[in-house]
Protein backbone atom coordinates (compact mmCIF):
# COMPACT_ATOMS: atom_id res chain seq x y z
CA UNK A 1 0.00 0.00 0.00
CA UNK A 2 2.96 2.46 0.63
CA UNK A 3 4.19 1.82 -3.31
CA UNK A 4 0.87 3.03 -4.36
CA UNK A 5 1.29 6.55 -3.10
CA UNK A 6 4.38 7.91 -5.31
CA UNK A 7 2.80 6.00 -8.15
CA UNK A 8 -0.33 7.89 -7.72
CA UNK A 9 1.73 11.07 -7.48
CA UNK A 10 3.16 9.86 -10.54
CA UNK A 11 0.32 9.68 -12.75
CA UNK A 12 -0.70 13.17 -12.37
CA UNK A 13 2.51 14.15 -13.05
CA UNK A 14 2.29 12.13 -16.54
CA UNK A 15 -1.12 13.12 -17.23
CA UNK A 16 0.17 17.23 -16.80
CA UNK A 17 2.82 16.22 -19.28
CA UNK A 18 0.70 14.49 -21.86
CA UNK A 19 2.15 11.40 -21.09
CA UNK A 20 -1.54 9.61 -21.64
CA UNK A 21 0.45 6.18 -22.58
CA UNK A 22 3.55 6.61 -19.41
CA UNK A 23 -0.12 7.41 -16.86
CA UNK A 24 -1.94 3.82 -18.48
CA UNK A 25 1.37 1.74 -17.50
CA UNK A 26 1.82 3.56 -14.31
CA UNK A 27 -1.54 2.71 -13.31
CA UNK A 28 -1.12 -0.48 -14.10
CA UNK A 29 1.64 -0.97 -12.09
CA UNK A 30 -0.17 0.63 -8.91
CA UNK A 31 -3.57 -1.41 -9.64
CA UNK A 32 -1.29 -4.71 -9.29
CA UNK A 33 0.01 -3.36 -5.41
CA UNK A 34 -3.44 -2.87 -4.79
CA UNK A 35 -5.03 -5.95 -5.99
CA UNK A 36 -2.16 -7.58 -4.11
CA UNK A 37 -2.81 -5.61 -0.71
CA UNK A 38 -6.92 -6.10 -0.81
CA UNK A 39 -5.75 -9.95 -1.59
CA UNK A 40 -3.06 -10.56 1.19
CA UNK A 41 -5.63 -8.92 3.72
CA UNK A 42 -8.98 -10.97 3.02
CA UNK A 43 -7.66 -14.74 3.43
CA UNK A 44 -9.68 -16.67 6.28
CA UNK A 45 -6.71 -16.60 8.25
CA UNK A 46 -6.70 -12.85 8.45
CA UNK A 47 -9.93 -12.62 9.15
CA UNK A 48 -9.67 -14.84 11.76
CA UNK A 49 -6.61 -12.79 13.30
CA UNK A 50 -9.03 -9.88 13.39
CA UNK A 51 -11.21 -11.36 16.15
CA UNK A 52 -8.01 -11.25 18.83
CA UNK A 53 -8.23 -8.64 20.86
CA UNK A 54 -5.97 -5.59 20.86
CA UNK A 55 -4.63 -7.34 17.51
CA UNK A 56 -8.11 -7.62 15.74
CA UNK A 57 -9.22 -3.76 15.42
CA UNK A 58 -5.48 -2.98 13.52
CA UNK A 59 -5.73 -5.86 11.20
CA UNK A 60 -9.42 -4.75 10.23
CA UNK A 61 -8.48 -1.64 9.70
CA UNK A 62 -5.77 -2.54 7.50
CA UNK A 63 -8.08 -4.75 5.32
CA UNK A 64 -10.26 -1.71 5.13
CA UNK A 65 -7.82 0.51 3.81
CA UNK A 66 -6.80 -1.92 1.34
CA UNK A 67 -10.30 -2.23 0.04
CA UNK A 68 -10.75 1.31 -0.18
CA UNK A 69 -7.34 1.55 -2.22
CA UNK A 70 -8.30 -1.18 -4.77
CA UNK A 71 -11.78 0.22 -5.30
CA UNK A 72 -10.06 3.76 -5.97
CA UNK A 73 -7.64 1.75 -8.36
CA UNK A 74 -10.12 0.07 -10.37
CA UNK A 75 -13.40 2.49 -10.46
CA UNK A 76 -11.27 5.54 -10.65
CA UNK A 77 -7.84 5.95 -11.31
CA UNK A 78 -8.21 3.38 -13.96
CA UNK A 79 -10.57 4.62 -16.09
CA UNK A 80 -9.60 8.71 -15.87
CA UNK A 81 -6.32 7.36 -17.03
CA UNK A 82 -7.82 5.38 -19.86
CA UNK A 83 -9.99 9.07 -20.49
CA UNK A 84 -6.71 10.68 -20.12
CA UNK A 85 -4.90 8.69 -22.94
CA UNK A 86 -7.66 9.97 -25.21
CA UNK A 87 -8.14 13.45 -24.14
CA UNK A 88 -5.02 15.51 -23.42
CA UNK A 89 -5.17 18.81 -21.68
CA UNK A 90 -4.53 20.45 -24.88
CA UNK A 91 -7.62 19.46 -25.99
CA UNK A 92 -9.13 22.33 -23.77
CA UNK A 93 -6.80 24.76 -25.69
CA UNK A 94 -8.70 26.88 -28.45
CA UNK A 95 -7.28 26.48 -32.50
CA UNK A 96 -8.49 29.16 -34.52
CA UNK A 97 -11.26 30.30 -32.08
CA UNK A 98 -12.39 26.72 -31.29
CA UNK A 99 -12.18 24.06 -29.33
CA UNK A 100 -13.34 20.30 -30.33
CA UNK A 101 -16.22 19.77 -28.38
CA UNK A 102 -16.89 16.34 -29.14
CA UNK A 103 -14.22 14.70 -26.71
CA UNK A 104 -15.73 16.57 -23.78
CA UNK A 105 -18.94 15.26 -24.73
CA UNK A 106 -17.81 11.80 -24.95
CA UNK A 107 -16.45 11.93 -21.58
CA UNK A 108 -19.36 13.10 -19.48
CA UNK A 109 -20.59 9.27 -18.70
CA UNK A 110 -17.22 7.93 -17.80
CA UNK A 111 -16.29 11.12 -15.36
CA UNK A 112 -19.73 10.74 -13.87
CA UNK A 113 -19.40 7.05 -13.01
CA UNK A 114 -15.47 8.35 -11.29
CA UNK A 115 -17.22 10.75 -9.40
CA UNK A 116 -19.84 8.40 -8.24
CA UNK A 117 -17.38 5.94 -7.22
CA UNK A 118 -14.96 8.16 -5.39
CA UNK A 119 -17.78 9.27 -3.39
CA UNK A 120 -18.85 5.97 -2.59
CA UNK A 121 -14.73 5.38 -1.29
CA UNK A 122 -15.17 8.13 0.40
CA UNK A 123 -18.08 6.91 2.16
CA UNK A 124 -16.60 3.56 3.26
CA UNK A 125 -13.02 5.39 4.10
CA UNK A 126 -14.83 7.89 6.32
CA UNK A 127 -16.83 4.30 8.35
CA UNK A 128 -13.17 2.72 9.11
CA UNK A 129 -12.97 2.88 13.03
CA UNK A 130 -9.37 4.00 13.59
CA UNK A 131 -9.95 4.93 17.13
CA UNK A 132 -8.59 1.68 18.97
CA UNK A 133 -5.47 1.31 16.31
CA UNK A 134 -1.45 1.58 16.37
CA UNK A 135 -0.72 5.38 15.28
CA UNK A 136 1.38 4.25 11.65
CA UNK A 137 -2.83 2.54 10.84
CA UNK A 138 -4.73 5.83 12.13
CA UNK A 139 -1.80 8.24 10.32
CA UNK A 140 -2.65 5.76 6.92
CA UNK A 141 -6.07 6.47 7.34
CA UNK A 142 -5.51 9.90 7.63
CA UNK A 143 -3.27 10.48 4.39
CA UNK A 144 -5.60 8.25 2.52
CA UNK A 145 -8.48 10.23 3.19
CA UNK A 146 -7.22 13.26 2.71
CA UNK A 147 -5.70 12.24 -0.99
CA UNK A 148 -9.33 10.84 -1.76
CA UNK A 149 -10.79 14.24 -0.47
CA UNK A 150 -8.48 15.80 -2.89
CA UNK A 151 -8.87 13.89 -5.86
CA UNK A 152 -12.88 14.01 -4.86
CA UNK A 153 -12.13 17.45 -5.36
CA UNK A 154 -10.82 17.57 -8.56
CA UNK A 155 -12.95 14.89 -10.00
CA UNK A 156 -16.09 16.82 -9.15
CA UNK A 157 -14.57 19.72 -10.61
CA UNK A 158 -13.99 17.85 -14.09
CA UNK A 159 -17.89 16.74 -14.08
CA UNK A 160 -18.89 19.56 -13.52
CA UNK A 161 -16.97 21.12 -16.64
CA UNK A 162 -18.13 17.89 -19.13
CA UNK A 163 -21.57 19.11 -17.99
CA UNK A 164 -21.69 22.50 -18.76
CA UNK A 165 -18.77 23.62 -20.99
CA UNK A 166 -20.31 21.91 -23.73
CA UNK A 167 -23.47 23.20 -23.75
CA UNK A 168 -22.64 27.02 -22.50
CA UNK A 169 -19.77 27.00 -25.75
CA UNK A 170 -22.37 26.31 -27.96
CA UNK A 171 -22.73 22.54 -28.58
CA UNK A 172 -26.28 21.55 -28.65
CA UNK A 173 -27.20 25.67 -30.47
CA UNK A 174 -26.01 29.15 -29.84
CA UNK A 175 -25.47 31.23 -27.21
CA UNK A 176 -25.03 34.95 -25.63
CA UNK A 177 -23.53 35.98 -22.60
CA UNK A 178 -23.16 39.47 -21.24
CA UNK A 179 -19.51 39.75 -20.00
CA UNK A 180 -19.29 42.30 -17.44
CA UNK A 181 -15.48 43.44 -16.69
CA UNK A 182 -15.35 44.36 -13.46
CA UNK A 183 -12.71 47.10 -12.63
CA UNK A 184 -12.48 46.92 -8.62
CA UNK A 185 -10.49 50.22 -8.75
CA UNK A 186 -14.03 51.39 -7.60
CA UNK A 187 -15.29 48.46 -5.42
CA UNK A 188 -18.80 46.85 -5.97
CA UNK A 189 -20.23 43.51 -3.95
CA UNK A 190 -18.95 41.13 -6.56
CA UNK A 191 -15.64 43.06 -7.13
CA UNK A 192 -15.85 46.43 -9.39
CA UNK A 193 -18.49 48.61 -11.51
CA UNK A 194 -18.56 47.30 -14.91
CA UNK A 195 -16.96 49.80 -16.87
CA UNK A 196 -16.81 47.75 -19.94
CA UNK A 197 -18.70 45.35 -21.07
CA UNK A 198 -19.31 42.96 -24.28
CA UNK A 199 -21.81 39.98 -25.78
CA UNK A 200 -19.99 37.16 -26.18
CA UNK A 201 -21.06 34.72 -28.70
CA UNK A 202 -20.43 30.91 -28.79
CA UNK A 203 -21.80 28.39 -31.05
CA UNK A 204 -20.34 24.84 -32.09
CA UNK A 205 -17.26 25.40 -29.74
CA UNK A 206 -16.50 28.79 -31.46
CA UNK A 207 -16.22 31.81 -29.19
CA UNK A 208 -16.16 35.22 -30.62
CA UNK A 209 -16.69 38.62 -29.34
CA UNK A 210 -19.32 39.85 -31.05
CA UNK A 211 -19.84 43.45 -29.57
CA UNK A 212 -18.27 45.61 -26.73
CA UNK A 213 -19.83 48.60 -25.04
CA UNK A 214 -19.15 51.40 -22.41
CA UNK A 215 -21.03 52.10 -19.06
CA UNK A 216 -21.69 55.40 -20.93
CA UNK A 217 -23.94 53.02 -23.82
CA UNK A 218 -26.69 52.37 -20.55
CA UNK A 219 -29.21 55.53 -19.46
CA UNK A 220 -29.77 55.87 -15.84
CA UNK A 221 -33.24 54.41 -16.10
CA UNK A 222 -36.66 55.99 -14.15
CA UNK A 223 -37.13 52.49 -12.63
CA UNK A 224 -35.80 49.17 -11.80
CA UNK A 225 -35.40 47.45 -14.61
CA UNK A 226 -36.78 44.22 -12.67
CA UNK A 227 -38.66 44.31 -9.54
CA UNK A 228 -36.21 43.95 -6.89
CA UNK A 229 -36.34 41.81 -3.58
CA UNK A 230 -37.96 44.47 -0.88
CA UNK A 231 -34.31 43.70 1.10
CA UNK A 232 -31.91 44.96 -1.79
CA UNK A 233 -34.12 48.17 -1.88
CA UNK A 234 -34.01 48.78 1.82
CA UNK A 235 -30.24 47.82 1.98
CA UNK A 236 -28.76 49.20 -1.52
CA UNK A 237 -31.68 51.28 -3.20
CA UNK A 238 -33.75 51.24 -6.15
CA UNK A 239 -30.20 52.44 -8.24
CA UNK A 240 -29.08 48.93 -7.72
CA UNK A 241 -31.80 48.29 -10.53
CA UNK A 242 -31.43 51.38 -12.53
CA UNK A 243 -27.77 51.90 -13.32
CA UNK A 244 -25.40 49.22 -15.36
CA UNK A 245 -22.18 50.29 -13.03
CA UNK A 246 -24.48 49.47 -9.50
CA UNK A 247 -26.16 46.34 -10.32
CA UNK A 248 -23.36 44.51 -8.14
CA UNK A 249 -24.09 46.41 -5.48
CA UNK A 250 -25.79 43.28 -4.18
CA UNK A 251 -23.13 40.43 -2.81
CA UNK A 252 -26.01 38.35 -4.91
CA UNK A 253 -24.46 37.68 -7.93
CA UNK A 254 -27.48 35.91 -9.77
CA UNK A 255 -29.96 39.29 -8.99
CA UNK A 256 -27.19 41.59 -10.20
CA UNK A 257 -26.54 38.94 -13.48
CA UNK A 258 -30.30 39.02 -14.28
CA UNK A 259 -30.39 43.06 -14.13
CA UNK A 260 -27.26 43.41 -16.25
CA UNK A 261 -28.77 40.66 -18.40
CA UNK A 262 -32.48 42.91 -18.90
CA UNK A 263 -30.51 46.04 -19.36
CA UNK A 264 -28.30 44.69 -22.16
CA UNK A 265 -32.00 43.27 -24.22
CA UNK A 266 -33.28 46.63 -23.58
CA UNK A 267 -30.72 48.96 -25.14
CA UNK A 268 -29.48 45.95 -27.82
CA UNK A 269 -31.90 43.67 -28.00
CA UNK A 270 -30.29 40.55 -27.49
CA UNK A 271 -32.03 38.23 -24.78
CA UNK A 272 -28.36 36.64 -23.41
CA UNK A 273 -28.45 33.43 -21.87
CA UNK A 274 -26.29 34.01 -19.26
CA UNK A 275 -23.79 36.52 -17.75
CA UNK A 276 -20.06 36.07 -17.17
CA UNK A 277 -18.03 38.47 -15.38
CA UNK A 278 -14.45 39.16 -15.05
CA UNK A 279 -11.87 41.77 -13.55
CA UNK A 280 -8.48 42.74 -14.51
CA UNK A 281 -6.57 40.56 -12.22
CA UNK A 282 -8.08 37.65 -13.59
CA UNK A 283 -6.81 38.84 -17.06
CA UNK A 284 -3.45 39.22 -15.03
CA UNK A 285 -3.73 35.35 -14.35
CA UNK A 286 -4.57 34.54 -18.04
CA UNK A 287 -1.82 36.70 -19.07
CA UNK A 288 0.66 34.14 -17.75
CA UNK A 289 -1.08 31.58 -20.11
CA UNK A 290 -0.98 34.10 -23.16
CA UNK A 291 2.47 35.64 -22.46
CA UNK A 292 2.54 39.39 -22.99
CA UNK A 293 0.35 41.07 -25.37
CA UNK A 294 0.62 44.33 -27.26
CA UNK A 295 -2.31 46.64 -27.37
CA UNK A 296 -3.55 48.39 -29.96
CA UNK A 297 -2.00 51.62 -28.40
CA UNK A 298 1.49 50.09 -28.59
CA UNK A 299 1.41 49.03 -24.82
CA UNK A 300 2.84 45.69 -24.20
CA UNK A 301 0.53 44.12 -21.51
CA UNK A 302 1.92 41.40 -18.98
CA UNK A 303 0.91 39.31 -16.29
CA UNK A 304 3.25 41.75 -14.27
CA UNK A 305 2.29 45.37 -15.30
CA UNK A 306 -1.57 44.72 -16.23
CA UNK A 307 -3.17 45.84 -12.61
CA UNK A 308 -0.81 48.98 -12.68
CA UNK A 309 -1.94 49.70 -16.36
CA UNK A 310 -5.09 48.96 -16.38
CA UNK A 311 -5.98 50.37 -13.07
CA UNK A 312 -3.70 53.31 -12.27
CA UNK A 313 -1.57 53.99 -15.38
CA UNK A 314 -5.34 54.28 -18.07
CA UNK A 315 -6.62 57.15 -15.37
CA UNK A 316 -3.29 59.45 -15.30
CA UNK A 317 -3.16 59.00 -19.75
CA UNK A 318 -6.66 59.44 -20.34
CA UNK A 319 -9.11 61.98 -18.56
CA UNK A 320 -11.83 61.34 -20.79
CA UNK A 321 -14.04 58.17 -19.13
CA UNK A 322 -14.99 56.66 -22.30
CA UNK A 323 -11.46 56.80 -23.29
CA UNK A 324 -10.58 54.99 -20.21
CA UNK A 325 -13.67 52.59 -20.90
CA UNK A 326 -12.34 51.74 -24.61
CA UNK A 327 -8.56 51.19 -23.56
CA UNK A 328 -9.94 48.88 -20.76
CA UNK A 329 -11.77 47.12 -23.49
CA UNK A 330 -9.05 46.98 -25.97
CA UNK A 331 -7.52 45.01 -23.71
CA UNK A 332 -9.62 42.99 -22.83
CA UNK A 333 -10.23 42.11 -26.34
CA UNK A 334 -6.75 42.28 -27.11
CA UNK A 335 -6.09 39.03 -23.87
CA UNK A 336 -9.61 37.02 -25.45
CA UNK A 337 -8.37 36.99 -29.26
CA UNK A 338 -5.07 35.59 -27.84
CA UNK A 339 -6.78 33.34 -25.97
CA UNK A 340 -9.76 31.93 -27.89
CA UNK A 341 -6.68 31.82 -30.92
CA UNK A 342 -4.81 29.44 -29.08
CA UNK A 343 -1.84 31.26 -27.95
CA UNK A 344 -1.57 29.90 -25.18
CA UNK A 345 -0.33 27.03 -22.35
CA UNK A 346 -3.21 24.74 -21.59
CA UNK A 347 -1.89 23.90 -18.27
CA UNK A 348 -1.17 27.64 -17.66
CA UNK A 349 -4.90 28.17 -18.84
CA UNK A 350 -6.53 26.07 -16.53
CA UNK A 351 -4.17 26.78 -13.46
CA UNK A 352 -5.29 30.66 -14.64
CA UNK A 353 -9.02 29.76 -14.76
CA UNK A 354 -9.08 27.98 -11.52
CA UNK A 355 -7.12 30.71 -9.30
CA UNK A 356 -9.50 33.35 -10.44
CA UNK A 357 -12.22 31.07 -9.79
CA UNK A 358 -11.25 30.13 -6.40
CA UNK A 359 -10.78 34.05 -6.25
CA UNK A 360 -14.05 35.08 -7.28
CA UNK A 361 -12.60 36.80 -10.34
CA UNK A 362 -14.93 34.87 -12.65
CA UNK A 363 -18.44 34.57 -11.60
CA UNK A 364 -21.28 32.71 -14.09
CA UNK A 365 -24.89 32.72 -13.81
CA UNK A 366 -26.82 30.62 -16.75
CA UNK A 367 -30.35 31.69 -17.46
CA UNK A 368 -31.00 27.70 -17.60
CA UNK A 369 -31.87 26.67 -13.74
CA UNK A 370 -30.61 23.05 -14.64
CA UNK A 371 -27.42 24.62 -16.09
CA UNK A 372 -26.96 26.73 -13.09
CA UNK A 373 -27.51 24.07 -10.86
CA UNK A 374 -24.38 22.23 -11.57
CA UNK A 375 -22.42 25.24 -10.22
CA UNK A 376 -24.57 25.52 -7.24
CA UNK A 377 -22.55 25.72 -3.66
CA UNK A 378 -19.06 26.75 -6.14
CA UNK A 379 -17.31 30.00 -5.93
CA UNK A 380 -18.35 30.61 -9.49
CA UNK A 381 -21.95 30.82 -8.59
CA UNK A 382 -21.52 33.81 -7.06
CA UNK A 383 -23.76 32.94 -4.54
CA UNK A 384 -24.09 34.04 -0.29
CA UNK A 385 -21.93 32.40 1.99
CA UNK A 386 -23.17 28.86 3.26
CA UNK A 387 -21.83 27.02 6.75
CA UNK A 388 -22.49 23.33 7.34
CA UNK A 389 -21.88 21.11 9.63
CA UNK A 390 -18.36 21.41 9.52
CA UNK A 391 -17.45 25.35 9.22
CA UNK A 392 -19.04 28.95 9.85
CA UNK A 393 -19.18 31.12 7.00
CA UNK A 394 -19.14 34.40 7.11
CA UNK A 395 -19.37 37.51 3.92
CA UNK A 396 -17.43 40.57 4.06
CA UNK A 397 -18.72 42.88 1.29
CA UNK A 398 -17.01 46.17 0.27
CA UNK A 399 -18.87 48.56 -1.86
CA UNK A 400 -17.21 52.05 -3.37
CA UNK A 401 -18.60 55.36 -1.62
CA UNK A 402 -16.32 57.86 -3.03
CA UNK A 403 -17.51 57.75 -6.38
CA UNK A 404 -14.07 57.54 -7.79
CA UNK A 405 -11.11 54.81 -8.76
CA UNK A 406 -9.56 55.59 -5.22
CA UNK A 407 -10.13 51.76 -4.21
CA UNK A 408 -6.47 51.05 -5.72
CA UNK A 409 -4.98 52.73 -2.91
CA UNK A 410 -6.95 50.53 -0.26
CA UNK A 411 -5.80 48.34 1.74
CA UNK A 412 -7.64 45.32 3.27
CA UNK A 413 -6.57 42.89 5.70
CA UNK A 414 -9.39 40.10 7.73
CA UNK A 415 -9.23 37.72 10.60
CA UNK A 416 -12.06 35.45 11.91
CA UNK A 417 -12.33 33.72 14.46
CA UNK A 418 -14.91 31.96 17.75
CA UNK A 419 -14.35 31.40 21.36
CA UNK A 420 -16.48 29.78 23.55
CA UNK A 421 -17.74 31.69 26.89
CA UNK A 422 -21.09 30.44 27.25
CA UNK A 423 -22.65 27.53 29.73
CA UNK A 424 -24.75 26.53 26.57
CA UNK A 425 -21.94 25.85 25.14
CA UNK A 426 -23.58 28.34 22.14
CA UNK A 427 -20.27 30.02 20.20
CA UNK A 428 -19.27 33.60 19.85
CA UNK A 429 -18.12 34.58 16.70
CA UNK A 430 -16.14 37.47 15.31
CA UNK A 431 -14.98 38.98 11.82
CA UNK A 432 -12.20 41.71 12.17
CA UNK A 433 -11.99 44.09 9.21
CA UNK A 434 -9.06 46.31 9.09
CA UNK A 435 -8.93 49.14 5.98
CA UNK A 436 -5.84 51.30 5.26
CA UNK A 437 -6.14 54.23 2.63
CA UNK A 438 -2.57 54.26 1.19
CA UNK A 439 -2.75 57.18 -0.95
CA UNK A 440 0.31 59.65 -0.68
CA UNK A 441 -0.25 62.24 1.28
CA UNK A 442 -1.15 64.98 -1.48
CA UNK A 443 -3.10 62.36 -2.89
CA UNK A 444 -6.32 64.93 -3.14
CA UNK A 445 -4.01 67.11 -5.64
CA UNK A 446 -0.95 64.60 -7.15
CA UNK A 447 -3.82 62.05 -8.40
CA UNK A 448 -5.83 63.06 -11.44
CA UNK A 449 -9.73 64.06 -10.80
CA UNK A 450 -11.07 61.63 -11.54
CA UNK A 451 -9.40 58.92 -9.59
CA UNK A 452 -10.01 61.06 -6.71
CA UNK A 453 -13.68 62.32 -7.73
CA UNK A 454 -12.69 65.66 -6.55
CA UNK A 455 -15.00 66.24 -4.07
CA UNK A 456 -17.69 65.84 -6.42
CA UNK A 457 -20.09 63.26 -4.31
CA UNK A 458 -19.05 65.29 -1.03
CA UNK A 459 -15.79 63.05 -0.02
CA UNK A 460 -12.65 65.16 0.32
CA UNK A 461 -10.07 64.25 -2.56
CA UNK A 462 -7.74 61.85 -1.65
CA UNK A 463 -9.93 60.09 1.00
CA UNK A 464 -11.66 56.44 0.17
CA UNK A 465 -14.90 56.04 1.28
CA UNK A 466 -16.32 52.88 2.01
CA UNK A 467 -19.27 50.77 2.65
CA UNK A 468 -18.25 47.79 4.90
CA UNK A 469 -21.01 45.00 4.96
CA UNK A 470 -20.86 41.51 7.09
CA UNK A 471 -22.74 38.97 6.13
CA UNK A 472 -23.70 35.87 8.26
CA UNK A 473 -25.96 32.84 8.07
CA UNK A 474 -29.53 33.02 9.71
CA UNK A 475 -28.37 30.65 12.36
CA UNK A 476 -26.13 33.67 13.69
CA UNK A 477 -27.58 36.48 15.93
CA UNK A 478 -26.27 39.85 15.27
CA UNK A 479 -24.21 41.43 18.37
CA UNK A 480 -23.39 44.46 16.97
CA UNK A 481 -20.03 45.92 15.80
CA UNK A 482 -17.03 47.72 17.44
CA UNK A 483 -14.70 49.93 15.64
CA UNK A 484 -11.26 51.12 16.77
CA UNK A 485 -12.37 49.69 20.02
CA UNK A 486 -15.42 51.30 20.51
CA UNK A 487 -19.09 50.51 20.07
CA UNK A 488 -19.56 51.96 16.94
CA UNK A 489 -23.28 52.80 14.84
CA UNK A 490 -24.23 50.72 12.38
CA UNK A 491 -26.91 49.70 10.01
CA UNK A 492 -28.23 46.03 11.01
CA UNK A 493 -31.00 44.35 8.28
CA UNK A 494 -31.72 41.24 6.66
CA UNK A 495 -30.87 39.86 2.90
CA UNK A 496 -32.56 36.43 2.27
CA UNK A 497 -32.30 35.49 5.60
CA UNK A 498 -28.90 36.16 5.97
CA UNK A 499 -28.00 38.89 9.13
CA UNK A 500 -26.31 42.18 7.93
CA UNK A 501 -24.27 44.97 9.77
CA UNK A 502 -23.04 47.93 7.58
CA UNK A 503 -20.51 50.47 8.37
CA UNK A 504 -19.55 53.32 6.33
CA UNK A 505 -15.67 54.40 6.79
CA UNK A 506 -14.18 57.62 5.48
CA UNK A 507 -10.30 57.26 5.46
CA UNK A 508 -7.77 59.93 4.89
CA UNK A 509 -4.29 59.31 3.60
CA UNK A 510 -2.55 57.17 5.32
CA UNK A 511 -5.47 56.58 7.77
CA UNK A 512 -6.69 52.95 9.10
CA UNK A 513 -9.53 51.44 11.14
CA UNK A 514 -9.86 48.29 12.74
CA UNK A 515 -13.91 47.22 12.42
CA UNK A 516 -15.11 43.96 14.48
CA UNK A 517 -18.10 42.78 13.68
CA UNK A 518 -19.83 40.23 16.55
CA UNK A 519 -22.05 37.31 16.47
CA UNK A 520 -23.77 34.84 18.57
CA UNK A 521 -23.62 31.02 17.10
CA UNK A 522 -27.15 29.36 17.54
CA UNK A 523 -25.14 25.40 17.99
CA UNK A 524 -22.03 24.05 18.83
CA UNK A 525 -18.73 25.38 17.78
CA UNK A 526 -17.63 24.64 14.45
CA UNK A 527 -14.36 23.17 12.89
CA UNK A 528 -13.29 26.32 11.26
CA UNK A 529 -14.18 29.93 10.69
CA UNK A 530 -14.09 30.99 6.84
CA UNK A 531 -14.26 34.16 5.19
CA UNK A 532 -16.00 35.28 1.54
CA UNK A 533 -15.10 38.73 0.54
CA UNK A 534 -15.18 41.17 -2.29
CA UNK A 535 -12.55 39.97 -4.43
CA UNK A 536 -9.86 43.17 -3.90
CA UNK A 537 -7.62 44.02 -5.96
CA UNK A 538 -4.36 43.69 -3.64
CA UNK A 539 -5.42 40.02 -1.87
CA UNK A 540 -4.23 39.18 1.64
CA UNK A 541 -5.36 35.98 3.22
CA UNK A 542 -7.47 36.01 6.27
CA UNK A 543 -5.83 34.83 9.34
CA UNK A 544 -7.06 33.91 12.65
CA UNK A 545 -8.51 36.12 15.08
CA UNK A 546 -7.83 35.32 19.29
CA UNK A 547 -10.41 36.28 21.26
CA UNK A 548 -10.95 35.93 24.85
CA UNK A 549 -13.88 35.47 26.94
Amino acid sequence: MEKVVPLAAQIQVEIVNGDGKGAVRTAAELAAYASSATSLTSDPVWRALEFVPVLGANLTAVRELAAVVDDVSRNSITPLVVLADTIELADFKPVGGSIDLEPLVQARPRVALVNEALAKSMQALQAIQTDETLDVIRNAADRLEAAVTEASGMVTTLDRAVRLAPNMLGAAGPRNYVLLFQNPAELRATGGIAGAVAMLHMESGTMELAQQASSGDFPVYPTPVLTLPTETRGIFGDITGKYIQDVNLTPNFPLSAQLAREMWNREFGVVADGVISIDPVALSYLLTATGPITLPTGDVLSAENAVQLLLVDAYARYENPADQDAFFAAAAASVFSAVSGGDVDPVALITALARAGEERRVIVWNADEAEQAVLAGTTLAGGLPLSDADAQRFGLYLNDATGAKMDTYLDVNTTVGQVTCRNDKRPNYAVEVTLTNTAPADAGLSLPQYVTGGGVYGVEPGNVKTIVSVYGTSDVQNLGVIRDGQAAPYHPATDQGYQVSSVTVDLSPGQSTVIRYDWLGNSLPKSSVELEMTPVIHRNETQKLEIAC
